[in-house]
């Protein structure tokens, strides 16, 4: 672990700060008082972590761990005995569900539903021991709606606002605060996760398909929001007496729940039909 430890400042643990959301959760973390550990796989991506927040003028401890080694976190957690978890870490995925091999599926199942459940899991006797804590799961406006070509990152984000869901309302009486923050678009890696899925499909049948759905995330990433917005909101139910269970991030998010909520489905299958070329 780098950086030195700020023993009167509770702990918050947020994982996948190397990048985008999760490195723009534990800066903000650290403005407000917190003691800010992110978790990163690498030395150069701590060493990232550690130049950014040099450059906000903030202390940010990292912990190298791999989310889906039972043993690392097991260790980490012990370590830290954090008051927080902020559950960010994962990637995208797009693929068919026809081009998606078991393997591609497990992967994804365990570093997005079964690590962050584990780490909260693991971290619940210390908060207990501190009268309380609080855990975020980063979900996704895709926790809410499926899609074509997502069928396996929306099936996970489905999953993890589920075992939050039931979280919530078990720990509730020890003072143990759960929440869910679903984002829309950011502007973090997870689209190129997108254009490194589909040229790897390179020869499926859905090519074309693939190749429609890249250009409509190129049109709208110019219009994909800051990163910081969604640390703050991930801060914010941290930091809360009260969190609220969910937190709608961006007006995309909102205006697709609000769609898929009163949108016929037969209408919404057709549209994404015709606009795919399905």
């Amino acid at each position: 672990m780098t950086g030195a430890a700020r023993a009167p400042s509770r702990a918050v643990l947020t994982t996948g700060a190397n990048s985008g959301i999760g490195l723009a959760a534990v800066i903000e973390l650290a403005r407000r008082g917190f003691r800010s550990i992110g978790s990163v796989r690498s030395p150069a991506k701590a060493d990232v972590v550690a130049k950014a927040a040099a450059e906000a003028g903030v202390e940010v401890e990292t912990v190298l761990l791999d989310v889906t080694d039972p043993a690392g976190c097991r260790q980490a957690v012990a370590e830290l005995s954090p008051y927080g978890v902020v559950n960010n870490a994962g990637y995208g995925q797009t693929g068919a569900i026809e081009d998606v091999s078991d393997d591609e599926a497990r992967a994804l199942l365990e570093t997005m539903v079964i690590a962050p459940m584990r780490l909260a899991r693991l971290a619940l006797p210390a908060m207990r021991a501190q009268g309380g804590g609080r855990i975020v799961n980063v979900s996704s406006i895709a926790g809410r709606a499926s899609a074509p070509f997502a069928g396996w990152y929306t099936a996970a984000k489905h999953a993890l606002e589920a075992a939050t869901d039931a979280l919530r309302v078990e720990v509730a009486r020890d003072g143990i605060r759960v929440a869910l923050v679903e984002p829309g678009g950011f502007r973090t890696g997870i689209w190129e996760d997108a254009e490194r899925d589909v040229a790897a499909r390179a020869g499926s049948r859905y090519e074309q398909a693939y190749r429609r759905s890249l250009l409509a995330m190129r049109l709208g990433t110019p219009f994909m929001g800051n990163p910081a917005q969604a640390a703050r909101v991930i801060a914010g139910a941290v930091a809360a007496r009260s969190p609220r269970p969910r937190y709608l991030v961006g007006y995309d998010a909102q205006a697709l729940a609000l769609m898929d909520s009163w949108t016929p489905t037969a209408l919404k299958d057709r549209v994404l039909r015709l606009g795919l070329g399905l």
